[in-house]
This record gives structure tokens, sequence and C-alpha cells, in this order.
């Protein structure tokens, strides 16, 4: 299956990226790393910069219909990049819309919060995201991992790095079911 990884040219947390992105090949599926921009995704531990990583694809060029399923990494700036991104927004979108599997974690769930599309499903995130998702029409709990099937599609979402091995998990669950 191909997976959407979607970021923002700068402001990803690295491991939010590459662990998901690792779990996913070693099941057989190909990760597919999309952004609003050509070029080269700047990855961050946390505030300071990391490694780079090749854009596969630029969302104005592509459809959730490419794909069989979608994880957004967060970090601080890249899920806030995001979603003011109409194009990334719609492209977001299109994932529940279509009924297929999207995982989230950290702070990307603002990327969901922007898409209209958290209410009456329960999440976790990183804890500053919880008014926003309330806001929104979420409910929010702490959890490591947090699996959702009342919408459309299976939402999974988990709040930190520390929670990685279980996002992970759920999410190959997830996209096995798909």
């Amino acid at each position: 299956m191909r997976i959407a990884f979607l970021t923002a040219p700068e402001g990803v947390e690295q491991v939010e990226l590459t662990e998901p992105w690792k779990a996913v090949s070693d099941a057989g599926h190909e990760p597919v790393l999309v952004s609003t921009e050509p070029g080269r995704v700047q990855g961050f531990d946390h505030l300071d910069k990391a490694d780079t990583f090749p854009v596969d694809e630029v969302v104005k060029d592509t459809s959730a219909a490419s794909f069989g399923a979608l994880v957004l990494p967060g970090g601080v700036a890249n899920p806030d990049i995001l979603r003011t991104d109409d194009r990334a927004v719609a492209f977001v979108k299109g994932f529940f819309e279509a009924g297929r599997p999207v995982a989230a974690i950290c702070h990307a769930p603002w990327t969901l919060v922007e898409a209209g599309v958290v209410r009456g499903r329960t999440l976790t995130s990183w804890p500053s995201l919880r008014t926003d998702i309330g806001n929104a029409g979420g409910t929010w709990v702490d959890e490591q991992v947090q699996v959702c099937a009342a919408g459309p599609n299976t939402l999974v979402t988990s709040r930190k790095p520390d929670d990685l091995k279980a996002f992970c998990e759920a999410l190959l669950t997830a996209v096995g079911k798909a």
C-alpha cells in the first residue's frame, strides 16, 4: 500500500517522521513523502535542525485517491504551517472523505482541526492541543495511543515521541484492516 507522509518544508519532528516511515517500510508498504513544496524537508530534533529528506510528491500535484493511508508527523511548526495551506488541508480532508486510515502524532492534530474532521472523534495529542480539539468538537484523552473508529475512517493518534512504539503498532494494524 502507498502511504502518504505529509509534512511542511520545515519543522517536522524528525523521529515522528522516521520511526513510522521505517515501520511502514519494514511491513512491506511504500512510504511517500508529500510536502507543500518540492525539494527537501528539514527535520528537527525539538528546536534543533536535524536531517533533510527528499520530497517525493507535492500536495498540489496529488490527491488522497493516490494513497491507502495518511501519516501526519508532528513538531510544533510543521502542522502550524500545514494548516495555513488550503491544498494541504484539502489533501488531509480527502482521506476522511474516502474512509482511509489517518495517523497523527503530537501537534499534528492541529491540521485535523483545521480540516474540520475531529467533531465527534476521540483523540489524543500533545497536551497543549486539548482545548483546540475540544473547541473543534472532538474529545481529548491523555492516552499513549488512541484509535477512533467513530467516523468515516480509522483515526490513530498519539501524544509524543515516547509513544512511537504504540503509535506505529496501531498505525500498522489500521493499515492492515484497510
